[in-house]
């Protein structure tokens, strides 16, 4: 839980300053450095960013009305804005969920071929 949170702290202020692929730098570093197993390290920092990214674009439908997420719902036929939010706060969870993984597994010991 530690874990998700840090990287959903770091997420949060590197996203105020960088681009949108930023959120991968907090999950790759903290992936890294608490040195978890591969499946809760890829889950902590899928879940960190997954609330970030939804818990903004939900914050942003409610301010709206709901005006921008119906326009990209139809855009992309998918009927409802907020399987927009859904869409959103998954795509940004896989990159974190993803970098945290490579993270944590930079730590296993290298392979050696005879």
């Amino acid at each position: 839980m530690m874990l998700a949170l840090v990287i959903l702290i770091g997420a949060f202020a590197l996203n105020i300053f960088l681009p949108w692929w930023s959120i991968a730098l907090p999950g790759l570093i903290f992936g890294y450095l608490f040195k978890q197993q591969a499946v809760p390290s890829f889950l902590w920092g899928f879940f960190g960013v997954f609330l970030l990214w939804g818990g903004q674009a939900l914050y942003v439908h409610i301010a709206n009305e709901g005006i921008l997420s119906t326009r990209i719902a139809e855009m992309l036929g998918v009927g409802s804005p907020l399987i927009v939010v859904l869409i959103t706060g998954v795509l940004g969870g896989l990159v974190s969920g993803l970098a945290t993984l490579t993270g944590s597994l930079a730590t296993k010991k290298k392979r050696t071929f005879r």
